[in-house]
């Protein structure tokens, strides 16, 4: 999960702060940046290097509108073995005439790589949303879910494809509890500072609505540390349909052994 920020006008104060996050870091190892897409890489970050990942999201549809300040921290114990912990650290919503804020929910991922070699890498995840939100922001209820990832280099462009199944602790009568999902992610450099991402995704669940997403983003390196993300998604299923506009950096806080 990438970190989404609301709107294209945050994008200059990140990029001032990841500029200060660069001279501040020079002794630290060149992070490896998640894309900002649903899918995951199956390669982990530079072992014992602690990423912190914030930003914001910004969504809206004919009736519902929902900002979000996301985090999310990384921290790979060797090349095989990593955590991730994040979630939201405060909601805004507005649901049917209804408005809430509050805490979000919280995640915590256990992530196994396999490097097949230098192009490509296989991963599982291993995950579980713990209900710290209220129950008019998040379900109340804690989801499981297991994720299985390909990841592959083609010369310049990069090949991302995850599939996963969620274990949803609130659904609908007569609806199934597992939500089947699937997403392929394809990035590839501009330049020497920027690179573009678009993903197209979709999940599937027996007695409720399918959904299909698709998202274009814009990533940009000031130096070899820090990374800032921008970008949208559309969600088109189930409707109404969905708009995601988000922004955030990528920071490496510390190697801490």
């Amino acid at each position: 999960m990438p970190l989404r920020f609301q709107a294209a006008s945050c994008a200059m104060p990140l990029v001032g702060l990841a500029g200060l996050a660069g001279a501040a870091n020079d002794g630290v190892e060149p992070v490896t940046p998640y894309r900002p897409s649903v899918s995951s890489l199956a390669q982990l970050p530079a072992a014992r290097q602690l990423k912190f990942e914030f930003g914001g999201l910004r969504q809206s549809s004919t009736d519902m509108r929902r900002s979000g300040v996301p985090y999310l921290f990384k921290l790979a114990f060797d090349k095989e073995w990593g955590v991730l912990i994040g979630g939201e650290a405060h909601v805004w919503q507005r649901d049917a005439g209804e408005r809430e804020q509050g805490l979000g929910d919280t995640t915590l991922t256990l992530e196994r790589a396999w490097v097949i070699d230098e192009a490509s890498a296989l991963g599982k995840e291993l995950g579980v949303k713990l209900p710290t939100a209220k129950v008019a922001i998040g379900s109340g209820k804690a989801d499981y879910a297991v994720n299985a990832i390909y990841s592959r280099d083609l010369g310049p462009v990069r090949i991302d494809t995850n599939l996963n199944a969620l274990r949803l602790g609130v659904v609908d009568a007569d609806s199934s509890r597992t939500q089947w999902g699937v997403s392929t992610s394809i990035s590839t450099p501009l330049s020497a500072h920027w690179s573009v991402t678009g993903e197209l995704s979709g999940t599937r669940r027996s007695g409720a609505g399918h959904g299909s997403q698709l998202l274009a983003a814009l990533s940009y390196g000031p130096n070899k540390l820090p990374t800032i993300d921008i970008g949208i998604a559309r969600a088109t299923r189930p409707t109404p349909a969905t708009t995601s506009l988000f922004a955030g950096v990528v920071l490496p806080l510390a190697k801490l052994w």
